[in-house]
Order: C-alpha cells, then sequence, then structure tokens
C-alpha cells in the first residue's frame, strides 16, 4: 500500500531516482529548505511499502528510494483575486508511472489550495513534453499562457518556452483565472 506523507529533510537525500529524470526541474538544497520551512503542507511525498519513494509534489524519504512527489506554495494577491495554489515540480519515479500517483498528488495539492482559499492552481510545463501536458488536461488543467524561453537550455541549445496551465478552484465561480491570454508572455512579465 502507497503511503502519502509530509516530506521532510532525511527525503532530500532519497529522492534522487525521482529527481534525476530528464523532463524534472532539480533545485539547490537551500531551495527545497526554503519550501519546506514555508509551505510545507505544500510538500508531499508517495512512498511504496518497502519504503521506496515514488515521487513527490512540490508541493519525499531514510535509507529508502523514492518514488514520487509534490512541491508548491499559495501566492498571489486575494483583493486581485489571484491568490492561488502553484506546483512547484511534480514527480514520479520512471518504476511507479502510469498508476495514477501523480493524479493523486494533484488532488492533494488542490485540496490543499482549496483550503487556502485559492482561486486557481498553476504550474508552468514544457511546451515540448506532451505527456505531461495530456496528464494535466485530463487532470482539467488548461492552457493559459505561453511563456517564451521560460527554462534555460543547456549545451548551446535555444531555451524552451512553457504552458502556464491553470485550473480554477471552487472560488473562482466566474472561471476568471482561467480564460486565455491571446499572445504569448515573457518570463520578466510573470509576476
Amino acid at each position: 500500500m502507497t503511503t502519502l506523507r509530509a516530506f521532510t529533510c532525511d527525503d532530500l537525500f532519497r529522492f534522487n531516482n525521482i529527481n534525476l529524470d530528464p523532463l524534472t526541474e532539480t533545485y539547490g538544497i537551500p531551495f527545497y529548505l526554503q519550501y519546506l520551512a514555508h509551505w510545507p503542507e505544500y510538500f508531499i511525498v508517495a512512498e511504496a511499502p518497502g519504503g521506496e519513494l515514488m515521487g513527490y509534489s512540490e508541493g519525499a524519504a531514510a535509507l529508502r528510494l523514492c518514488m514520487f512527489t509534490v512541491m508548491g506554495k499559495a501566492e498571489g494577491s486575494v483583493a486581485r483575486e489571484e491568490w492561488h495554489g502553484h506546483v512547484t515540480a511534480l514527480s514520479v519515479a520512471p518504476e511507479f508511472r502510469r498508476l495514477g500517483l501523480a493524479a493523486k498528488l494533484m488532488e492533494l495539492l488542490e485540496e490543499i489550495s482549496e483550503k487556502k482559499g485559492g482561486f486557481f492552481v498553476d504550474l508552468f510545463v514544457r511546451v515540448s513534453n506532451q505527456v505531461a501536458v495530456n496528464m494535466y488536461k485530463q487532470l482539467g488543467y488548461s492552457v493559459y499562457r505561453t511563456v517564451l524561453e521560460y527554462y534555460s537550455a543547456s549545451s548551446g541549445e535555444p531555451d524552451e518556452d512553457a504552458y502556464d496551465m491553470r485550473k480554477a478552484l471552487s472560488r473562482d465561480t466566474e472561471k476568471k483565472s482561467i480564460i486565455p491570454l491571446p499572445h504569448p508572455v515573457r518570463p520578466e512579465d510573470i509576476e
């Protein structure tokens, strides 16, 4: 049976099998610690019966491997109806994909955002990552805008665009937060 639990500092040493996926953004330890300190409720890990971490939503382990995690945060302005949950990272270890773990982690992050009074949940995904884009669409997310050159490339490749995908929550009764922008934006234009 899979166990969902809060990410701990020890998990920083256990989730490499998840985090080394080429489509997963990786960060330095201070970045993860900042999220853990400020938004611990948004940092969730799934652990296999043998203690392997299956994934995380940064939204993940002591002497075991990681299955999945989600890491996120709450941000924005309530006055401008922009208070929302943000998915910073969602990653599932390759051997645990297609089991519904990502959907479950996203559901938990959305529930937390609902409880915090968010208007929507958003995330950024590489335009080229069609598997993820399609999964998010199946979960009810839509493309709000394209962010030009959001992801830095390595080895002389051009920077890659991202989709800012959103899902309205119950507080956004008119679904204003997901009305697509008619033109792309640059990273510096994002608040």
